[in-house]
């Protein structure tokens, strides 16, 4: 049984249904009263809620909680598109998963962020430096095209893409960032993905390991292939020389000797295994 199953079996009552749901509501909630004019909402900004580890040491705990509610953008049609595909692959991996797993999954990914932006500030001491919650978002993406590398999403509504695609290139991206981008940044995606490992680590591993297998197994039957030529009697043609050509061993011959097509039915047999010609028989 592994770790994540003695979990659910003790602690699965807590899991927290439509969790997906939930972390969009609070988004949607704080987009709306950060977009209001200054005396017409809540007072709540996003300056208030992003995690700063500086400011939570200062006091500001509800930081580590709140920052989970940071919206993805400011434009309000790309803010709605992520809300949607993380509500349609967030559900979706709650129903295959169960509550707890998929509640795992995020919390892994977030306590995580959480460790790296402290590690950031004890070690660099930058004040204002802010953790995004974008990169463990959108391993939610990744772990969906995992399950389902072959849903088709319609890009503006006409493009039809697989997500596999989508998904390489969001990898790709994640690759760039870690090589261009600042330390925080860095931090920030290694602790994203540490929860795609935590679920999918081994497979992975079974899939290199098998892979290295086969390519060694094909490796080795091509090279065995390869090693078996056969040569034409007669003529000296060989079979690396003419691949597509069948070549033959006649039975009737005292040895194994082999034939071309264009000889094999005008050879003279060959009586004596040491390739004398005596006494030859017309075939």
């Amino acid at each position: 049984m592994t770790i994540l199953a003695r979990l659910e079996r003790r602690f699965g009552r807590f899991a927290i249904p439509n969790l997906t749901a939930f972390i969009i509501a609070g988004q949607v909630v704080l987009y709306v009263a950060n977009a209001l004019p200054a005396g017409q909402g809540p007072a709540a900004t996003l300056d208030a809620i992003r995690l700063e580890p500086d400011k939570v040491v200062q006091g500001e705990y509800w930081r580590v909680i709140t920052f989970l509610f940071d919206p993805p953008t400011s434009n309000a049609l790309f803010a709605f598109f992520f809300w949607y595909l993380f509500y349609l692959m967030g559900t979706t991996l709650e129903a295959v998963w169960g509550a707890f797993r998929y509640n795992m999954f995020l919390a892994i990914g977030f306590v995580a962020s959480v460790a790296m932006a402290f590690v950031f500030w004890v070690v660099v001491r930058t004040p204002g430096a802010i953790a995004t919650n974008a990169f463990v978002e959108s391993t939610v993406f990744l772990a969906f095209a995992r399950l389902y590398p072959d849903f088709t999403l319609m890009i503006f509504f006409v493009l039809p893409v697989k997500i596999r695609w989508l998904a390489l290139i969001a990898w790709s991206l994640l690759a760039l960032n870690l090589l261009t981008g600042n330390w925080m940044t860095r931090l920030m995606i290694l602790a994203a993905i540490l929860n795609y490992l935590v679920f999918f680590g081994r497979d992975i591993w079974y899939q290199l390991k098998h892979g290295h297998r086969r390519m060694k197994f094909r490796a080795k039957t091509v090279r065995g292939t390869n090693r078996i030529v056969h040569e034409c009697k007669i003529c000296g043609l060989k079979s690396s020389d003419a691949p597509g050509m069948q070549f033959r061993y006649c039975s009737k011959c005292g040895g194994d000797y082999c034939y071309c097509p264009d000889h094999f039915g005008s050879h003279e047999h060959i009586a004596s295994a040491d390739g004398d010609q005596a006494s030859a028989i017309s075939a």
